[in-house]
């Protein structure tokens, strides 16, 4: 960790001297730790620090973005100078109107000295129990644990200056037999806040209920889809459902549907960085404060995400949901939630007649339908057959195809437990997701394992 004041202190006096109308310079540190294991024994130790500093410019309407990480006066200067060079050569953005201005954003701790204090020994300790836990009963382990301390800036020539210090440690578990396997996660930013033995037990659970899984034919099922399978689908909306662009090249399940109906009643999507029981975060990239954002709410269409350039685009104000100079996707929603609903989990199984449980999905592809948010991928450890309220056997693994339109508004319960759910982009934020039963799920094709 390098500081507040070195980190800003530098980086203004480097911005003072630009020769550009206008002068932005994002810093991101990251002092990262990653223990992985697979075959019930560590197979890799990471450890990697860090920091970047990229600077976007203006002369005029023509913008220039250059970075680097070497963190000396002599290196920001060099690339604030590439920038402006970048920018003299750009063809002028007509709808340009300036970066951001001076605001108050909300204070709240994100950076624990325990989580930035763990050792390699330490996460070894962890990973060292879940593999024993595992070899008890003839099972293997495999997975990552990892924990990191972050520092992110925003200083502009408006007088913008924000900066907050950041922890966060996540893990997954797999545990696996030779026709099974089960799955748990856990991310907070404190190191102490994470039951390891629980999410062990739990993956280990779920490993040893799926042996000898049958096979189903494929066909719509009602489905329970736990948390993590929730936030799987929800990570690629966040990409072709809730940013300005897609919304407004109607190209996006939400254009046009602004207080119409979506989806069930007691469906809530929604943006928040500032809730702090999830991976908060104050600002955006673009130095300004984060707003929250309905995606839906109680099943009406809403809005998406905007940072400076497409709120100036579309005549309309920014969020605050600015990604890195440089980051060529636009505004992104990074501290997504789906509301919790009433219904304990176990009451959800046990209302289902016939269906089917889903831990987790992967391969997922997003652009087969976009308006219609149409969704393909796979199942994977830890898909079980439900009967009669009881879950009766494992399954091998299914295809699924589905339109997440068609399955919001086939939504029959949400679970009133939540999880937060790692993302790529967990520092500043995650995916904070309940359970769901959803009716007449697709699932179109199977597979041999």
């Amino acid at each position: 960790m390098i500081g507040r004041d070195k980190i800003v202190g530098l980086l203004k006096e480097v911005v003072s001297h630009s020769r550009a109308d206008l002068t932005e310079a994002v810093f991101t540190g990251t002092d990262y730790g990653l223990t992985r294991y697979a075959n019930s024994y560590i197979h890799q130790n990471v450890a990697d620090q860090n920091s970047n500093v990229a600077f976007k410019v203006a002369i005029g309407k023509k913008i220039g973005v250059a970075g680097t990480n070497i963190f000396e006066k002599e290196a920001l200067e060099r690339t604030c100078n590439d920038a402006i060079e970048i920018a003299e050569r750009a063809l002028p953005l007509s709808y340009f109107s300036g970066f951001a201005r001076p605001a108050k954003y909300k204070r709240f701790k994100t950076y624990f000295d325990i989580t930035a204090n763990v050792t390699p020994a330490r996460r070894a300790a962890v990973v060292k129990r879940i593999c024993d836990k595992a070899e008890r009963k003839g099972l293997i382990a495999s997975g990552a644990l990892s924990t990191s301390a972050s520092e992110i800036a925003v200083v502009n020539s408006n007088g913008v200056v924000d900066y907050q210090p950041n922890t966060s440690c996540s893990i997954n578990i797999i545990i696996s037999s030779e026709d099974s396997s089960g799955y748990a996660q856990g991310l907070r930013r404190r190191f102490d806040k994470i039951d390891f033995g629980s999410l062990a037990d739990k993956a280990l659970q779920k490993c040893l209920a799926a042996r000898n899984p049958i096979e189903l034919e494929p066909g719509k099922y009602d489905v329970v889809l736990e948390p993590v399978a929730v936030a799987n689908l929800l990570e690629w909306l966040t990409f072709i459902a809730f940013t300005a662009d897609p919304y407004h090249e109607k190209t996006s399940f939400l254009s046009g549907k602004k207080g119409k109906r979506i989806g069930v009643s007691g469906l809530s999507i929604y943006d928040d960085a500032l809730d702090t029981k999830g991976i908060a975060f104050p600002f955006d990239f673009e130095g300004v404060p984060k707003k929250r954002v309905f995606f839906i709410r109680n099943g009406m269409g809403g809005g998406p995400v905007y940072n400076l350039i497409t709120a100036a685009k579309y005549k309309t104000r920014t969020t605050g949901h600015g990604t890195p100079p440089g980051w060529s996707g636009g505004p992104m929603p990074l501290n997504v939630h789906l509301a919790p609903g009433k219904v304990p989990l176990a009451k959800m199984i046990s209302s289902v007649r016939r269906g089917i449980l889903v831990t987790r999905f992967h391969y997922i592809n997003g652009f087969l339908d976009t308006p219609r948010a149409l969704l393909t991928g796979m199942t994977r450890d830890g898909t079980f057959l439900v009967e009669d309220g009881k879950v009766v056997s494992g399954v091998k693994n299914l295809r699924f195809t589905e339109s997440m339109v068609r399955a919001f508004g086939n939504i029959q319960a949400i679970a009133k437990e939540t999880d937060l759910v790692d993302t790529w982009w967990s520092d500043v934020g995650c995916i904070s997701a309940p359970a769901m039963l959803i009716k007449d799920f697709n699932f179109s094709g199977k597979t041999e394992f």
